[in-house]
């Protein structure tokens, strides 16, 4: 009877929800002040150390973006960082770029190959201007005049629309271009924080809508999610009321090494979806 009821049970899963609590909650601690919600690097850590399947982890992403960010957004709040102008537009143009980007993969898109080039291309040379140059070539900040609030909304709902198509919630990507851009790390920081909830909450409920349509479902690690969401909650809480001790140099070179960090693991992916590609049989030459 003992050996009975202890088939099916598997150990491997009860390790991986404080584990993977303790290394949400690290990462979020880190990346938080740079404006990231760190769930782009949580994807190597999620097959690699917690051994979540494959069909799993970008739903389980999501899912920590969801329960991980309001630690941070709480934080803000209270210092009263969250209603400016930045916020505002980057929100309105990420949630319909999610929804766009959502039925985009559903209907015309299935390949990831060639935006993880992309993205890898252009956040590395970021990254490392970021990390290395950008202390001593910092631009001023943009005059917020209506062409430069259309230009980044325009350029809002393209990140948002590829978070929709690839389940990213484009912090990573958003945050060194504003940076880029001559902003400062403390208005981009909640600003690209509360775009990265809302459009992980929009992809959600869209992917949801989708699947309710065309069938087939591809479900989250439930119970590992919300262990990841509460390491990650806390995590982020403590990272942004940390970012207020941190220099701006400092905060520079932060988001510098996570957007270097970013398109390396994106150029991995696409290096290993290219090595998966089934070669084209050989016909048999003529003996």
């Amino acid at each position: 009877m003992a050996a009975a009821a202890g088939q099916g049970y598997s150990p491997r899963v009860h390790w991986q929800w404080p584990v993977g609590a303790a290394l949400a909650f690290v990462l979020a601690l880190v990346t938080t002040p740079a404006g990231v919600s760190g769930a782009v690097l949580l994807l190597p850590i999620q097959l690699s150390v917690l051994r979540v399947p494959s069909p799993s982890v970008t739903p389980t992403n999501l899912l920590f973006n969801v329960a991980a960010t309001p630690g941070g957004l709480l934080r803000f709040a209270r210092e009263r960082r969250l209603r400016g102008p930045l916020t505002a537009v980057l929100v309105a143009g990420t949630l319909p770029g999610v929804v766009a980007g959502a039925i985009l993969r559903v209907e015309v898109f299935s390949g990831q190959r060639s935006f993880s080039v992309i993205a890898g291309l252009v956040l590395l040379p970021l990254g490392l201007w970021l990390l290395l140059g950008a202390q001593s070539l910092v631009r001023p900040r943009p005059a917020p005049t209506r062409r430069h609030r259309q230009a980044t909304w325009l350029g809002a709902l393209v990140v948002g629309t590829i978070g929709g198509l690839y389940g990213i919630g484009g912090g990573s990507i958003l945050a060194p271009i504003l940076i880029a851009l001559g902003y400062s790390v403390y208005e981009v920081a909640p600003a690209t924080l509360a775009a990265t909830f809302l459009t992980s909450l929009a992809g959600i409920a869209t992917y949801q809508t989708l699947q309710a349509v065309h069938g087939g479902t591809i479900a989250p690690q439930w119970i590992l999610g919300a262990w990841l969401g509460a390491g990650g909650f806390a995590g982020s809480y403590c990272g942004a009321r940390l970012q207020r001790r941190l220099p701006e140099r400092n905060l520079r070179r932060l988001l510098g090494l996570i957007a270097c960090l970013v398109a390396v693991r994106y150029l991995q992916t696409a290096a290993a979806s290219a090595g998966a590609q089934p070669q084209p049989a050989r016909q048999a030459q003529p003996a």
